[in-house]
């Protein structure tokens, strides 16, 4: 499944929501541009929970920030994207504009700790803004379950295109993380996804909705 867009308008320009694919696409640009010959400059501000376990310092601290404007192609990129998207200018509309940019890096970094904590030895270089995501997406089933989202949806050979309620699409993405995350443990990265930060952005995400929008009223259709 595949969302396209949401039915469910906001009240307020998004603009940290922009500035912040803004930023995400230009990390990339910068990123494939000029460090793609030199692989120790990635390294550098990558998030590598070994690096992390080792002796967390200042270094660390940056690369968990660093880590979640990077990318490691055009699908991981424009997938992340996408949903940030679709479901990022909703939270805004109901945190404001401010709180969000501090929802948005405090689920980031809940996302590398709990990547770090599952994986506390691994040396495969992580980047991404999914665990930031994920707690957009947290937020998103909790503030508006209800919301209808268009979504391409795959069915053998037939491709179709449904609206979905979010609590459906959603509850959906985040079960098919906790089954990767499971089958993941003791083991690498499936696929090299960090299954556990997308987890635990979204646990956070769906916690810190109610500290963050605490007079939302759901939107739908208006």
């Amino acid at each position: 499944m595949i969302p396209l867009r949401d039915e469910n308008p906001s009240r307020r320009f998004p603009f940290v929501n922009y500035l912040l694919i803004a930023a995400n696409v230009a990390v990339f640009f910068y990123q494939w541009t000029t460090m793609a010959g030199d692989p120790n400059a990635i390294l550098q501000f990558a998030l590598i929970p070994a690096e992390v376990t080792r002796g967390f310092d200042l270094g660390d601290a940056r690369s968990i920030l660093t880590s979640m404007f990077m990318h490691a192609g055009l699908a991981h990129i424009g997938g992340n994207m996408l949903y940030l998207w679709i479901f990022g200018d909703n939270i805004e509309d109901a945190m404001g504009h401010g709180p969000y940019l501090i929802f948005y890096l405090i689920g980031g970094i809940v996302a590398s700790t709990v990547h770090v904590l599952s994986s506390p030895a691994s040396m495969v270089p992580t980047v991404g803004a999914s665990g930031a995501i994920g707690a957009v997406l947290g937020a998103y089933l909790v503030l508006y379950p209800r919301s209808r989202i268009l979504t391409l949806l795959f069915l053998g050979y037939f491709i179709r295109m449904v609206m979905v309620p979010a609590v459906y699409l959603l509850g959906f993405w985040i079960l098919m993380q906790v089954f990767s995350g499971l089958m993941s443990l003791g083991g690498p990265d499936v696929g090299g996804v960090a299954f556990w930060a997308h987890i635990g952005g979204f646990a956070a995400g769906a916690v810190l909705a109610g500290l963050f929008a605490p007079r939302h009223n759901e939107r739908i259709g208006e």
